[in-house]
């Protein structure tokens, strides 16, 4: 047995620990059991004992394995428990204006340049997503399937929605495909629901932080933010949503319960079920943000808002970007009660999604290979989740956090507070590599010591450095804000 041919483009020590997490995830390895030795491995492996015993070491700097005097490695029995971000106390903030545009575009200036390393970006790697199945179904439906130069319906394509109603109840979303419509992405289905309830002026409650496309949405539409903590343990509480219920003239309300980017926060079920009935009574809708459902590290997927939804009060937004391929521009949404006013808006704005894209999409999802498909790309995942976190706790000052999520494809990294995430973002620029600074996920100008990091990347060479180099310009930043100034 060899490495697979898969890993050749990472550093060899980073294949054996891929080996062995897939031995965990298979459970021919369990807690307490010993792993196999140093050379046992690395003759079966075709690598050197010295390699394994670098992976060796990397995996119980992750706590994943530990080292017995005299006995060898073993898998641990529980992990190391590292603090999380800190949060604090805080009562909701607002309502505020939104005045994030410049920034914005300055750090998605460099999205899709190959001499960037995206490290900012919250993406899956081509390599994790069914792109060549999916492409093969395209080129056979161009070539044979005479409804490609037709228009779709408004809604979308029948056949799809069939499909994403029957997957929707994974979810525990009871859900028809008339109740389903397409839309390019789920920006475009968040601008549709913001647009559904909303007018100028309305005061708008998101998570703080939130995604930062949340803020460009209400910066356009004239919205004004009212900021609830979201902790990276258990997001959003209830508690905080009803006194901004009680405090401001709240019209809409955005969340993303599972997975909320960028602190990777998921919502408790009970939580969930809450603060979807006192939405509902005060008659408040809420857009649900659900793109990282699937993404999920645990063995079922997540319920959302809008399986606790009786009354249409639920907006529901997501799309395939994340789990099948981003470039298509598949998304959809649940408008529920507003469906009317989301139709008008689709039907004013582009008519409909492509059609040859719809198609393969629902020929794919018919096949039955998604889930087997999304399972593999859990698993990468996860385990690249705890990688990223070992090398920043390696790599980056003393003092910093990071949170562990259980889905999602990002890292919320909070630094010493003489580290300007904005100083880092121009810093690690100029090496050509691309950050997330903190500042641009609120729109009150918090989190100036934050940074989100993805680790839905291909793990190679390349990104390895580059979070070494990031962590060295933390550092740097680090020391020079520690040294006393001189008077004046």
């Amino acid at each position: 047995m060899t490495l697979p041919e898969a890993d050749s483009g990472i550093f060899r020590y980073m294949a054996v620990e891929k080996h062995i997490l897939r031995l965990l995830e298979s459970g021919e390895l369990r807690v307490g059991d010993r792993v196999p030795s140093l050379r046992g491995l690395g003759g079966r492996l075709g690598v050197s004992v010295s390699t394994v015993n670098q992976a060796y070491l990397e995996l119980e700097k992750q706590g994943i394995i530990e080292a017995r005097p005299k006995s060898g490695f073993f898998v641990r029995r529980t992990p190391i428990k590292r603090p999380a971000p800190s949060r604090g106390e805080a009562p909701p903030r607002g309502p505020a204006t939104v005045a994030r545009g410049a920034l914005i575009r300055e750090v998605l200036d460099g999205m899709g340049r190959r001499d960037i390393v995206p490290l900012g970006v919250a993406l899956t790697d081509p390599s994790l997503l069914p792109a060549k199945q999916i492409a093969r179904l395209l080129s056979k439906v161009a070539a044979g399937d005479e409804r490609v130069t037709s228009y779709e319906g408004v809604q979308g394509n029948l056949e799809l929605r069939r499909q994403i109603a029957w997957r929707l109840a994974e979810a525990d979303i009871e859900a028809g495909p008339d109740d389903v419509m397409i839309t390019s992405g789920a920006m475009e289905a968040l601008y549709l629901a913001l647009r559904s309830v909303t007018r100028p002026g309305d005061n708008v409650a998101i998570p703080a932080p939130t995604y930062y496309c949340f803020l460009q949405l209400l910066e356009n539409f004239g919205l004004r933010a009212v900021e609830l903590p979201s902790y990276p343990e258990g997001g959003v509480r209830p508690a905080d949503l009803r006194s901004a219920l009680d405090r401001y003239d709240i019209k809409a309300v955005i969340l993303t319960p599972n997975f909320n980017n960028p602190d990777g926060a998921m919502i408790p079920d009970e939580a969930k079920a809450e603060m979807a009935a006192l939405l509902a009574e005060r008659g408040v809708p809420v857009i649900e943000d659900d793109v990282y459902g699937d993404l999920h590290f645990a063995e079922r997927r997540p319920r959302c808002l809008r399986s606790y939804d009786a009354t249409g009060n639920v907006l529901y937004c997501s799309s395939f970007s994340k789990t099948m391929a981003p470039g298509y521009r598949l998304g959809y949404m649940l408008p529920g009660k507003h469906a009317a006013k989301a139709f008008e808006l689709k039907a004013t704005t582009n008519v409909c999604c492509a059609t040859p894209t719809q198609i393969a999409a629902a020929l794919y999802l018919a096949q039955g290979g998604f889930e087997r498909q999304l399972r593999k790309t859990r698993g990468v995942l996860e385990r690249q989740a705890r990688m990223i976190e070992e090398r920043v706790l390696r790599h980056f000052p003393d003092g910093t956090r990071v949170t562990r999520p259980t889905g999602g494809t990002v890292v919320w990294v909070q630094m010493p507070d003489a580290v300007n995430s904005i100083a880092l973002f121009y810093a690690a620029r100029e090496l050509g590599i691309g950050l997330a600074p903190g500042n641009i996920f609120s729109s009150c100008d918090q989190f100036k010591h934050f940074v989100r990091l993805s680790y839905g990347n291909a793990w190679t060479p390349r990104i390895e450095q580059a979070l070494a180099d990031v962590g060295r310009l933390a550092r740097e930043l680090a020391e020079a804000g520690d040294r006393p100034q001189p008077a004046p």
